[in-house]
């Protein structure tokens, strides 16, 4: 039996765990650089403020209407995230971070009244962390997926958990369930999906429809078909499983121009993706960086996107060697006179750090280690990245525009909740 544990507008409840006056009032969240709604409580939604929309565009409604707005306070996010997930391991350990407001949960084996233990998981994230969740539970990762938003939809019957343990449970769930909310569907499949008629999850499981799925999606749609029908073909991620590539791109909170000031946000990134190859103890043969530029609208530029990638000597997970090849790379794509919008550095080819080979006649310099080891150890003990490199900003992390950040109240010593007794 898998479970699916999602936190409800997890984003927006976030902000009120420590601001409890929140409660029952709408809440969007704005991206980064405050650009577009990435999150909205029930209530703004019943307000009609659609998703995606840019804050410029509707800033007089969500004024007029007494929304409270916030900046995405990711250090916040992320580690209430950490924090629910580390209460799910207390059920099981098998649990796979799906996103950061849901995970998987498989409890193959285990023989309990499923509705029981979930309003126990419920009740447990509610009381440490008020954190609100729906949990959903069947035989395969997808009903599970189903099941979540039969228990988001009727709260009231559901008490926030349901269990698909049956076959009349599978059936009614999928004629219920449409088709753009199956898990896998987007915008485009939904699209040709009702142009043949299947408008509905079970529409999907017809034997009937078999070969369209097959032709339009593959093998990934085949597996969908035995996962709706009850049969597990999708097992649990293994959390510890190293990433291929490691990217970090951002938008400039203006446009630039000035290659210095591009060069910083360039060598941050690169340290960033150094520090996460270290985190996985892995290195990187190749680095990356891309560009984007800004049309002004005189000239039609048929291309904004440049990349240029460089391949290293040797294997590196060194902040120092990541961080001046990308300098080099982007002496190549810079052009004078040119705005520029984004920016974002990808380090590829990667391997385990004990794999690494070394080379007779060139090789890192091996003062580089000990130096990240020092620093990577500081940083977790402080939390903050206090020491960079010398042509990086050591007043900001990144440059992004937050008017309505709220405070770090668990990552940031100084913004703590403080408690007047």
């Amino acid at each position: 039996m898998y479970a699916l544990v999602d936190c409800n507008n997890f984003y927006a409840s976030c902000e009120r765990v420590f601001q409890p006056k929140l409660a029952g009032k709408p809440i969007v969240i704005l991206s980064n650089n405050d650009g577009c709604i990435i999150s909205r409580s029930d209530e703004a939604k019943l307000l009609g403020i659609p998703m995606g929309a840019p804050e410029f565009k509707v800033r007089k409604e969500l004024k007029e209407k007494g929304i409270h707005v916030f900046s995405s306070n990711y250090p916040l996010y992320g580690d209430l995230s950490n924090r629910v997930m580390k209460i799910l391991e207390g059920f099981t350990p098998h649990v796979e971070q799906y996103s950061i407001d849901e995970a998987f949960m498989n409890f193959d084996g285990i023989d309990t009244d499923f509705n029981a233990y979930g309003i126990q998981i419920k009740s447990r994230i509610q009381k440490w962390l008020s954190i609100p969740v729906c949990v959903g539970f069947a035989e395969t990762k997808a009903l599970s997926k189903v099941a979540n938003k039969i228990a988001r939809k009727f709260p009231e019957q559901t008490k926030g958990v349901h269990v698909i343990d049956t076959e009349e449970k599978r059936i009614k769930a999928l004629k219920w369930t449409k088709i753009e909310d199956v898990w896998g569907i987007g915008f485009r499949l939904k699209k040709k999906m009702k142009a043949k008629g299947i408008n509905f999850a079970y529409d999907f499981t017809l034997p009937q429809n078999e070969n369209y799925i097959k032709m339009v999606m593959g093998v990934t749609g085949l597996r969908l078909i035995k996962e709706l029908q009850g049969e597990s073909v999708l097992t649990l991620d293994n959390p510890d499983a190293d990433k291929k590539s490691i990217a970090i791109t951002r938008m400039f909170k203006y446009k630039l121009t000035d290659f210095d000031e591009i060069k910083e946000r360039v060598s941050t990134f690169a340290s960033v993706c150094a520090e996460k190859l270290r985190k996985q103890n892995s290195c990187c043969h190749g680095v990356i960086v891309l560009l984007i530029k800004t049309d002004n609208g005189e000239n039609k530029r048929t291309r904004l996107y440049f990349n240029e990638m460089e391949t290293l000597a040797f294997a590196s997970n060194s902040t120092l060697t990541i961080s001046s090849a990308a300098v080099r790379l982007l002496k190549k794509l810079y052009e004078k006179g040119e705005r520029y919008s984004k920016a974002g550095v990808i380090v590829t080819g990667i391997i385990p750090e004990n794999q690494k080979q070394f080379h007779l006649f060139e090789d890192e310099n091996p003062k580089h280690q000990k130096l990240m080891e020092v620093m990577d150890a500081y940083h977790k003990k402080v939390g903050e990245r206090k020491i960079r490199l010398g042509n990086q900003d050591l007043q900001h992390t990144w440059k992004m525009r937050q008017d309505h950040l709220s405070k770090k109240y668990t990552t940031d010593f100084n913004e703590i909740l403080e408690i007047k007794c």
